[in-house]
Parts: structure tokens; C-alpha cells; sequence
């Protein structure tokens, strides 16, 4: 071989070696980043090239696969009473992604997730269709609906959980909207729509709004009080003037009614009316810092994963006597989702054991295998068992001599607290109406319930969680225990 020849050759190896290596490099190295690049639209395609695995609900799918055979997409997502289930399962859509459940369980629904692996190489080899696998929510399908019926017409959440698990049984938010009007790869006018709605039905309120809790979080500034050794006992009295001046300012803090009988009221007798004066006072006598590790083993200023990650809830930490005095009533720069308030309910109820809150309770395969299985976890101790049967006592009193006596339930031991939070600037918002309670069974079965009502009256005067949200926990409450 002459020497042109020779050099040649060399080259052609050294062409067909680089291609090698860079073939080999796309698929094994890079495979992952350009499967997952937002422009390949391939990986679109190819997830609704066959019907997508189910979510769950009560051993119902709330979602389906339609077959439509189109030129590039031969599946669209749909789903049964889609706006009940969209705070649940979030959107999947052919044009605009997907979030939710739907999102970060897409693995799993998809059939790309690696423990699917045998399951799709067994249909690959027997020639059968690939196959989605299916996500087991924890979601009670009578309690979802019960909640869902009790917000008709109005603008807010609710979230239901078990106290003993943490699993979430109830996740609405209004108004809501159909996942299944926008899963086409031509629904760009719903979508335009949708996003254009003042009132914002495709955001998650339960979980990615906060709000200021109100007088629902003076059962945190309760508790706080009770673990500091600052009171023993529910009718302990209170030294609280009435009005009561916030520290280092001249501003007079008033209770909401000229009937309330707050000044140096007991502890019991200042929820049951939701004394304003007697928490502030108790709060910033406390100081932040008390304040903020109670709040804090309740769940504020932590991430809170179900899996869908909730919107941080937080008590503020650079806050002055007055600020705190105001934070403890669950105002000034306290905010709170539906699910955290939820959580303090769970907490109270469950002797002081918080549960980690999860919406997933399995992943499984097409074949009905199971392939993941949710371990219950606890969050925190919130607070001691002595102190969480004073709670309760609390809890209880306002639901029969107080302000939620709109929740009590004949043969079920009710717990509550209302709350009417304040908001906008100088307060001129309508004020969001709270009701945060629990309930049990002689037999030991429990429920927790947050409900918060935006903008729930024209008539300023006519706000309160007592009139507005209790009803609603009370429905939801019955559906859970059966009552």
C-alpha cells in the first residue's frame, strides 16, 4: 500500500471511530438531557403514543385515556367530574406540559419509570400495547365530593386529613376548572380563557395560596402559652386589660364585639369568644422567638412535600413587640395555606403528634403490582400530650358555647376554632372566613378540617367562619365519620 493510500485510510478510521464515540455518547451520555429537552417532541409524543396510566381515587380512576388516533398524538387525557379532581391530579396536556400529580407521578403514569422496566418488557415480548401505571391517591372519593358540593358558588379551599396518618382526604379548591379542556394539542382558546380568569381557577388554593390565618391561629398562640409553662390550666384567668394598648405605641387593639367579655378573661372563655386582646397579649408577652418555635413545630416556615410541594406558610422572625402581639392573632405578616391550618387541627387532635401530610398512599403497575407503598411518618411533636388535651378542651368549648357552634354533630365529639381574617390595604379587603376543626368517634376515628372562604359577603359586618366555613367543615366532617 503506497503512502497516499496509507493516510487515507488512517483517516477513514479515525472518521468512522469519532462517529462511534460520538454515537455512543448521545445515546449513553446525553440520552437523558435530550429526552427530556422541552423542543424534542418526540418524548411528547411518544408519552400519548398509549393510553397513560390512571390516578386513583377510592379504587376509581378519576382519569382516563381517549383514543383519538391523530396524525402525531394517538391518546388525550380525560377526566370524570374534572373540576372536582383537578386540585388533586393537575392538568396533562399535549401543548402546555402537565403539573400536579400528574407531573411528578408522569413516570409512573407515562410507563418510563425504571421499575416498570420488566413490566414493559414482558408486553414488548408477548406483544402486547405499553401500558401507564397507576397512582393510588389517598383521597376519599364521598368526603372530596362532600366538600366540593359544600363550596358550590363560592371562592376558597379545604383540606381534610386523617390525624393518626397524615393522609389527605379531601383537597378542593374553587372555583376550579376541567384539566380535560385543555389536554388537546388544540385547546389554546380554553387555555387563553382559563388564564385570563379573574378568579383564577387553575390555581391550587389549598396548597400555593396563604393567607392571614385570623383568629384560627390563637390555637398556636395557645399552645405556645401552655408549653411555656405561662398558664396550667384552660380556666386559668388572664391579666389582659380591654382595650388592650399594643407595646411601644398608643394603639388601642379592640375585640370585634362590644359583647365580648374579654378583659382578664380565662383562657376557655377568650376562645370561646375569640378575644383579640387576651392572644395579642399573651403573644407578644411570649415575644417572636417562643412564638416562632411554637409555629414552627406546626409546620410554618417549612417545606411541606404531599408530594406537590404546598407554598411555605410562615410566622415572621424580624417583628417588633407590636408586630408579634398582632402575628399571634394571625394577622399583621402571619400567612398560612388551608393545608397548614389543617395540620395545627391534625395535631391538636392526634395528642400532639403531627403526621407528615401525603396525598400518594402506592404506585403501581398495569398489571395491578405494587411498586411503591407510602410509609406514615411523623412531622414533629407540635407539643406535649398534656398539652394537647387542654387544646382539645378548648377546641370543644368553642363548638358548644362559642362561636362555632354551627359545627356541632350529634354523636361525634367536635372540636373548632373560626377565625375572620383581616387583609388588603387598611384591611379594606373582605375578610376571608376560617374554620379550623377536627372530630372523633367513640371508636376512635378522626378527622381534621381547615376551610377558608374568600370574599364570602358583600356585606362586610355578615363575614365570619362561625356563619360561613363552619357549615362547610361540618359536612365535610360528617361525610369522613359517617354521620
Amino acid at each position: 500500500m503506497n503512502k497516499p493510500i496509507r493516510r487515507v485510510s488512517i483517516f477513514c478510521l479515525v472518521l468512522i471511530l469519532a462517529l462511534m464515540v460520538r454515537t455512543n455518547w448521545v445515546q449513553g451520555v446525553q440520552a437523558d438531557s435530550w429526552a427530556s429537552n422541552k423542543n424534542n417532541k418526540r418524548a411528547i409524543y411518544d408519552r400519548y403514543a398509549h393510553p397513560r396510566g390512571n390516578i386513583i381515587v377510592s379504587g376509581q380512576p378519576v382519569t382516563k385515556s381517549d383514543f383519538v388516533n391523530g396524525l402525531r398524538y394517538k391518546y388525550k387525557r380525560s377526566w370524570v367530574d374534572g373540576p372536582m379532581w383537578a386540585p388533586v391530579t393537575g392538568y396533562s396536556s399535549q401543548a402546555y406540559g402537565s403539573n400536579g400529580l400528574e407531573n411528578l407521578e408522569d413516570g409512573v403514569l407515562s410507563g418510563t419509570d425504571d421499575r416498570l422496566f420488566f413490566r414493559n418488557t414482558l408486553d414488548m415480548l408477548t406483544g402486547e400495547q405499553k401500558r401507564g401505571g397507576d397512582v393510588v391517591t389517598t383521597i376519599n372519593g364521598k368526603v372530596q365530593k362532600a366538600a366540593y358540593d359544600a363550596m358550590a358558588g363560592k371562592k376558597g379551599a379545604v383540606v381534610a386529613l386523617d390525624p393518626k396518618t397524615g393522609a389527605i382526604l379531601a383537597l378542593v379548591s374553587t372555583p376550579s376548572y376541567d384539566p380535560g379542556t385543555i389536554a388537546g394539542n388544540e385547546d389554546g382558546d380554553a387555555w387563553k380563557a382559563l388564564n385570563a380568569d379573574p378568579n383564577k381557577p387553575m390555581d391550587n388554593r389549598a396548597l400555593k395560596y396563604t393567607y392571614p390565618p385570623g383568629s384560627t391561629f390563637k390555637l398556636v398562640t395557645a399552645t405556645a402559652a401552655f408549653e411555656n409553662g405561662v398558664f396550667q390550666n384552660v380556666d386559668d384567668a388572664t391579666d389582659t386589660p380591654d382595650p388592650y394598648v399594643l407595646p411601644g405605641t398608643q394603639t388601642q387593639l379592640k375585640n370585634e364585639s362590644p359583647n365580648e367579655r374579654c378583659e382578664n378573661a380565662t383562657l376557655k372563655s377568650a376562645m370561646d369568644q375569640s378575644c383579640n386582646t387576651v392572644y395579642a397579649k399573651i403573644g407578644a408577652d411570649l415575644g417572636k422567638e417562643k412564638m416562632r418555635a411554637q409555629a414552627e413545630k406546626f409546620g410554618f416556615n417549612s417545606t411541606v412535600d404531599t408530594p406537590v410541594r404546598a407554598e411555605k406558610s410562615v410566622f415572621p422572625s424580624s417583628a417588633g413587640a407590636d408586630g408579634t402581639a398582632m402575628d399571634s392573632i394571625g394577622q399583621h405578616d402571619t400567612r398560612a395555606t388551608p393545608l397548614q391550618m389543617a395540620m395545627v387541627a391534625a395535631a391538636i387532635a392526634n395528642n400532639g403528634s403531627l403526621m407528615q401530610p401525603y396525598l400518594v398512599d402506592s404506585e403501581r403497575s398495569a398489571s395491578l403490582t405494587t411498586i411503591s407503598k407510602h410509609s406514615e411518618k411523623q412531622f414533629s411533636q407540635a407539643m406535649s400530650p398534656a398539652t394537647a388535651s387542654k387544646m382539645q378542651d378548648l377546641m370543644v368549648s368553642v363548638v358548644q358555647n362559642g362561636t362555632g357552634k354551627n359545627a356541632q354533630i350529634p354523636g361525634l365529639q367536635v372540636g373548632g376554632k373560626t377565625g375572620t381574617a383581616q387583609h388588603g390595604e387598611n384591611n379594606a379587603g373582605l375578610p376571608f372566613a376560617w374554620f379550623v376543626s377536627w372530630a372523633k368517634t367513640t371508636d376512635g376515628q378522626s378527622v381534621a378540617v381547615a376551610v377558608v372562604v374568600e370574599d364570602g359577603s358583600d356585606n362586610r359586618d355578615g363575614i365570619s367562619g362561625g356563619r360561613l366555613a363552619a357549615p362547610i367543615a361540618k359536612a365535610v366532617m360528617q361525610s369522613a365519620l359517617g354521620k
